[in-house]
């Protein structure tokens, strides 16, 4: 087993200053109110910056009478990266931090490596959260990373929004479908003030390899800052520029948000009702961005559809009364009344998953979904798309006749969540059916997708 690359605090720059409790406080406040004796989750890596961070953090949470508890995904991509964890616990133990182990097991890609630890991490991360009842994870994402990020949009041909790169606040989302706050409030602080505050501390580090390897975009792009800086291009213009348009990003938001408040009327099913002609007389770039999250809540998806595409539809839209339905990030958009009805597209919802008694689950990205633990059903609980046979079963087998089908519109019927056994449908709650006994309680509560708030940005220096 490797040794980890561990860094003397000697080696902290000298001519850095380290990041004191009361600029850190001023940083965090901005991410407030937290509750009384908050108890704050810290990723850890054992790197510069999530070490700093870590011993911030934890000075910040107890003078709030509150407590830190460190987390490390250990990925097991590098030989060394569990002797990585364990001497983070160590060092973590000195300073009175609580440390866990998060370990990444299954198979590894085997291309696009960043992109799925990345994820992967962060899905750990927010597990434990939820399964702790904590409510905010801090990050240790600094400048160099802000200002990597935004290159990074730049080349990807990103709009506004992808250029306000990442926020101080954004909320994230565990697999069960309950959230959490993920805070990253370093965003605005260089790498060598942190080293120079773990070396003023006496506390080494380790040297992660991989954040030199070129193969990655990111570790290029971190590289080219510095041939950059010498153009004007410098790390911190860069970030600043990320916090500007994080603040107009912030503005639209308020007035996207002020829109669909008038505009738009969500159902608890899981589609919109949309006021085409309140919509349309809105400036351009509010409703692009209000259907944008339309489509994005509707649809299921952590981010919304193509912007170019988006865009089309909009134009589209703006233009004239829509003749007929359209298809767009797995939504269909549908002239129903004078106004627009946007409703998951059947096809595009997901498979069905296997429920067991008392579990909960995230079903299409949309719905936390329960069976009760004392549920009684014959063979397995499955939980997918109502379709048009879910339909026609409930027709022949509703009281009604079927007639409690008519408080949805047909269009959006057969993507509704239905739980089902061997003997057919158990429950369909947004049509209040519910076979006794073994369908009694099942619950598909939607809570729509993406990130509606787009972040909370910290103050522009």
């Amino acid at each position: 087993m490797n040794s980890p690359r561990i860094v003397p605090p000697g080696s902290a720059p000298g001519d850095a200053a380290p990041l004191r409790a009361g600029e850190f406080a001023r940083l965090m406040a901005p991410a407030g109110p937290f509750e009384p004796a908050p108890h704050l989750a810290v990723a850890v890596s054992g790197g510069p910056d999530s070490l700093a961070l870590s011993l911030l953090a934890a000075s910040w949470a107890r003078r709030r009478k509150g407590r830190v508890t460190a987390l490390t995904v250990e990925h097991r991509l590098r030989a060394e990266s569990a002797a990585e964890a364990r001497q983070a616990g160590r060092w973590l133990k000195t300073h009175g931090i609580s440390h866990r182990i998060l370990p990444w097991r299954g198979e590894k890609p085997a291309s696009g490596v960043q992109a799925a630890a990345r994820e992967a991490r962060l899905r750990h991360l927010a597990d434990w959260c939820v399964r702790h009842r904590v409510l905010h994870l801090l990050t240790a994402h600094q400048m160099e990373d802000q200002a990597a990020t935004v290159l990074l949009r730049l080349s990807a041909g990103s709009g506004g929004d992808g250029l306000a790169a990442m926020p101080l606040v954004q909320d994230l989302r565990a697999p069960d479908g309950a959230g959490i706050r993920l805070i990253r409030p370093l965003l605005a602080i260089p790498e060598a003030r942190l080293k120079a505050t773990l070396g003023n501390r006496g506390q080494a580090w380790i040297d992660d390899p991989s954040n030199r390897d070129r193969s990655y975009a990111r570790t290029r792009l971190t590289v080219a800052l510095d041939a950059l800086g010498g153009e004007g291009m410098s790390v911190a213009r860069l970030a600043r520029a990320a916090r500007r348009a994080g603040s107009d990003r912030a503005a639209l938001d308020s007035a996207c948000g002020e829109l669909l408040s008038r505009a738009a009327a969500p159902h608890p099913a899981g589609f919109v009702t949309l006021d085409w002609a309140c919509w349309r007389a809105a400036p351009e770039v509010v409703s692009l961005r209000a259907l944008i999250r339309l489509l994005t809540a509707v649809g299921g998806r952590p981010f919304g559809p193509r912007l170019e595409r988006v865009e089309r539809l909009s134009e589209s839209l703006r233009a004239a009364y829509p003749a007929r339905a359209v298809t767009l990030g797995g939504c269909r958009i549908i002239p129903r009344r004078g106004a627009l009805l946007i409703c998951r597209e059947p096809g595009a919802a997901e498979a069905a998953l296997t429920l067991k008694p008392g579990e909960r689950r995230l079903w299409d990205n949309r719905y936390r979904v329960h069976v009760p633990r004392r549920a009684e059903f014959r063979g397995a609980c499955t939980l997918g798309r109502l379709g048009s046979d879910g339909i026609a079963a409930l027709r022949r087998t509703m009281a009604d006749g079927g007639r409690a089908l008519e408080t949805i519109p047909a269009p959006a019927r057969p993507a509704l969540p239905a739980f089902r056994d061997l003997d057919g449908l158990l429950a369909v709650p947004h049509l209040r059916y519910a076979r006794s006994p073994g369908g009694d309680g099942c619950e598909a509560q939607y809570i729509g997708a993406g990130n509606r708030t787009g972040g909370v940005f910290g103050p522009v220096a």
